[in-house]
């Protein structure tokens, strides 16, 4: 299966905030602008955004305001 560019870009985004080890709220909100930027939420955005929210869960990456 082919990867989506906005799969690609949010991957990137979400690669960045696991090397930060942090996340704000103005790279949340850019990740949700490109995850439903097409209006459709595909399976590996759907994918990267879970693992996004349980790394947020865990403390894997810290979520600062």
């Amino acid at each position: 299966m082919r990867v989506s560019e906005s799969a690609e870009r949010l991957k990137e985004r979400i690669k960045k905030a696991i090397e930060d080890e942090k996340i704000t709220r103005a790279e949340m909100d850019a990740i949700i602008h490109i995850a439903t930027e097409d209006g459709h939420i595909d399976a590996q955005e759907q994918a990267l955004l879970n693992r996004l929210q349980q790394m947020i869960e865990d403390k894997t990456v810290k979520y600062v305001l």
